[in-house]
């Protein structure tokens, strides 16, 4: 399956310490791998089929388009920040 890393998404990752930046990428690959992640939810109220994960302290946003999972937005789990950050975009 073919990966595709937004700017804000590829930028968060690299201002990440290196702990959590691994345990971002692996949970990443293992989306990449199966799209029946077992700990993902779907958005409620969004247009397409946009989904989440947890991550220690982190949540990514993401989709899958066909054969492409779209990693949307990272950012703090506790925080509503990420999903005001979608709201504006998507």
């Amino acid at each position: 399956m073919d990966l595709i890393l937004s700017r804000a998404a590829k930028k968060f990752i690299e201002n990440l310490i290196n702990k959590h930046a691994k345990q971002i990428v692996i949970k990443i690959k293992e989306l990449s791998d199966s799209i029946d992640a077992i700990d993902s939810k779907k958005l409620k109220g969004s247009k397409e089929n946009y989904y989440r994960v947890d991550v220690g302290e982190y949540r990514i946003i993401y989709r899958y388009k066909k054969e492409i999972l779209i990693i949307i937005l990272i950012g703090k789990r506790n925080d509503n920040e990420i999903y005001n950050l979608f709201n504006k975009v998507y």
